[in-house]
């Protein structure tokens, strides 16, 4: 019988899920999902995790509860850097650490360290030192890295194509053509950590309503990585969160070619790093007037009627100011 290895439907899921998925399958390893959020995966989030976790954090915990007795292992790894000279959140530092600690009973947790912030190639270690967890030899490994890139690869060739993930994560496994979607007549450019934007149970399916709405949804996804580093190049000063970037780049892009008509700055309260640059948005938007902005938080109590009710309001208020 093969190992089952557990990977929580939370954080950079919505980023890798089909590499690792490819890469553990190749392995011979069966990979099983936690169920999506809900209140109930949420509420045993909060139970456990430590009260000055953000929202993430807290769901990542109730993920991992849905897997532990489900699984022989769990996927947990310690994430440093994902590109050079960069880093993601501390709280992927000591994630697993914190797992392990909060919860009892766990199945061993795969926890192996990908830094990539001196050299891309440190990946091609941790690929081989997680094949060596399940006593795979290390050609074994890299082959199936090398599968799991181009799998990574076609995956976000799909977002920038401007699916959502879990639409591209379909279409991946379906080979579905796309359907016709309706008429947009404005576009809204959507900022914030992945796994807020794509998780409809935190986002209270902000972006899927918008669609709804008549918007045409952009994410930081559907722009060319090496677009958005000659806006966050212009910062003034060291960027070295990742996602910050990422947003910053994208904020720039369209404050200075146009191409949308609203942005909407999603974050979780408690968040460092949203704190900082969803302010520093928010002021060179407010700034430069060109663009209305709205920033919204998240938490475990935000309801999904006052979100619904803000975004109704946004849309109007584009609409009425276009004369629409």
């Amino acid at each position: 019988m093969a190992l089952k290895v557990g990977i929580p439907k939370a954080l950079l899921y919505y980023d890798y899920y089909p590499a690792w998925k490819c890469f553990f399958e190749e392995l011979g390893v069966e990979v099983v999902l936690s169920k999506d959020s809900c209140k109930e995966v949420i509420d045993n989030g909060v139970k456990y995790a430590v009260n000055e976790a953000c929202l993430p954090v807290k769901a990542f915990y109730g993920h991992v509860l849905d897997l532990k007795d489900r699984v022989d292992l769990i996927f947990i790894p310690r994430m440093v850097s994902i590109e050079r000279k960069a880093y993601i959140c501390p709280k992927f530092l000591g994630l697993s650490d914190m797992i392990k600690n909060g919860i009892e009973d766990l199945p061993p947790v795969i926890d192996t360290t990908i830094d990539l912030r001196k050299s891309p190639r440190q990946i091609l270690t941790a690929a081989c030192a997680i094949g060596k967890i399940l006593h795979i030899s290390p050609l074994k490994s890299l082959s199936a890295f090398y599968k799991a890139s181009k799998v990574l690869k076609k995956y976000r060739n799909i977002l920038a194509e401007g699916y959502l993930p879990m639409e591209a994560m379909e279409k991946m496994e379906n080979s579905l053509p796309r359907e016709e979607k309706k008429a947009r007549d404005l576009t809204i450019l959507f900022l914030g950590h992945p796994y807020n934007l794509y998780d409809s149970y935190l986002s209270r399916s902000l972006l899927e309503k918008a669609q709804k709405m008549g918007a045409k949804v952009i994410t930081t996804e559907l722009i060319n990585k090496k677009e958005l580093s000659k806006y966050w190049e212009k910062f003034n000063g060291n960027m070295f969160w990742t996602f910050g970037r990422e947003n910053w780049g994208a904020a720039d892009y369209f404050l200075s070619n146009g191409g949308v008509d609203g942005i909407i700055y999603l974050a979780a309260f408690g968040c460092g790093p949203d704190s900082l640059f969803g302010e520093l948005i928010q002021k060179r938007v407010r700034r430069l007037g060109k663009i209305p902005f709205m920033f919204l938080n998240i938490d475990e109590h935000t309801g999904e009627a006052g979100l619904l009710t803000r975004l109704e309001a946004f849309v109007d208020m584009i609409r009425w100011r276009d004369g629409r």
